[in-house]
């Protein structure tokens, strides 16, 4: 995850991280990415069940729950180890987590053990109802997923209505007074929504979104065709940058973020060099302690069936599950050599990305992309879209 409006327009500076001691257990939410000792954030995938049918779906949800999905009991089980390891955030995701009966109060009891808990939901399915009992639960933000305007949204998620739904449940958790983003995954269907898609924010008071990249991942595999090329990516990510430029310049205060494509972050950091160059080391700076992709470090997952994975794309890989074993003794078990590898990935990694410059704020992105395509964990990832040169090779 990058902070384009943190880094870009330094709305957060080295010392705001170091005033909280870089620590994940006392940073606020907003400085989780600068921490030092990179507890997980831990999404639970906790139903196979979704009421759409997204295309580029990473966890292949489907119209039922699987019905030996953790119990509620399991789930609470799961959520005192968590909390007693530490973990910073506990992200309610699926399939459609409004989908579980027991999502508001498992909610509920996370938050009772002390855990910052997030919902990333479709939006369809909250009403003022849904909403009250959102806030009433306590949870801190709900990520609501638009991939674009009008029917680009509802060809994607698979509905008729889609669009209008999901702006529906973004409304009813703003009146409700719950923290709400908006989340798009950038492709070849929705690229040229872009500049609409910031309008709206605005327009909405939406005052966060995260853009992300594809991740060739359960149905997202089927279409990696679909993905923005490496230009077009250029292309998306500057008018992000610009947007994001033009928001902060006007007293716009909506937060934006990239997730999913660590390239982001030294492509920002060159342009930072270029037209903010008294800014440069401190961006430098937060990059590194950022420390680029953290799968299998900074985030983990659980599935609905209680298997550990090192992020929630990686569903085709298990560590244990936490029906047998605590979370927490399964995460620092490096016994697993790709778990170990993820852990300590710099020297396994091969090609453009082991040479590059840029490493030690990017971290070789995304290695389930490098399986995807090449049959190889630590191959370079086929999305950075950086060039030889701009990334040291060639003699530059």
């Amino acid at each position: 995850m990058i902070g384009v409006t943190k880094l870009l327009c330094g709305t957060v500076t080295p010392s705001d991280a170091l005033r909280y001691g870089r620590r994940s257990d006392r940073s606020p939410s907003h400085l989780l990415q600068f921490t030092q000792d990179k507890k997980p954030i831990v999404v639970w995938n906790s139903t196979k069940a979704c009421n759409l049918c997204c295309i580029h779906c990473y966890y292949t949800a489907r119209a039922e729950a699987d019905p030996d999905e953790l119990t509620t009991d399991e789930a609470r089980t799961m959520i005192d180890d968590l909390a007693g390891y530490g973990v910073p955030v506990f992200l309610f995701s699926g399939g459609e987590p409004l989908m579980r009966d027991d999502l508001y109060e498992l909610g509920s009891y996370a938050v009772g053990r002390g855990l910052r808990t997030v919902i990333s939901t479709n939006g369809t399915l909250i009403d003022q109802e849904a909403a009250a009992h959102i806030k009433e639960a306590g949870f801190s933000y709900v990520g609501i997923s638009l991939d674009g305007i009008g029917e680009t949204n509802d060809r994607f998620r698979g509905m008729s209505g889609a669009f209008e739904a999901a702006l529906a449940g973004i409304r009813a958790c703003t009146d409700v007074g719950v923290r709400t983003g908006l989340r798009l995954t950038l492709n070849r269907h929705n690229y040229e929504d872009l500049n609409a898609i910031f309008d709206l924010l605005e327009d909405e008071d939406i005052r966060r979104a995260c853009f992300y990249h594809l991740v060739y991942a359960g149905r997202g595999a089927r279409i990696q065709t679909d993905d923005l090329s490496l230009e077009e990516s250029r292309t998306a990510v500057d008018l992000i940058l610009d947007r994001t430029e033009d928001f902060a310049r006007r007293g716009v205060d909506i937060e934006i973020l990239t997730v999913d494509n660590h390239t982001d972050g030294p492509y920002l950091l060159r342009r930072v060099q270029e037209q903010q160059p008294e800014r440069a080391d401190e961006v430098l700076q937060l990059l590194r302690w950022n420390g680029g992709n953290s799968t299998g470090i900074g985030i983990g997952a659980v599935d609905h069936l209680g298997n550990v994975h090192a992020d929630q794309f990686w569903q085709h890989h298990s560590f244990g599950n936490v029906r047998k074993r605590p979370f927490s003794q399964i995460w620092t078990d490096t016994s697993d050599p790709l778990m170990a590898g993820l852990k300590d990935r710099k020297p396994l990694l091969k090609g453009r990305c082991a040479a590059c410059q840029y490493l030690d704020i990017c971290n070789g992105n995304f290695r389930v992309r490098a399986e995807a395509v090449y049959d190889d964990v630590w191959a370079p990832d086929p999305a950075c879209y950086l060039t030889d040169e701009e990334i040291g090779l060639n003699g530059a």
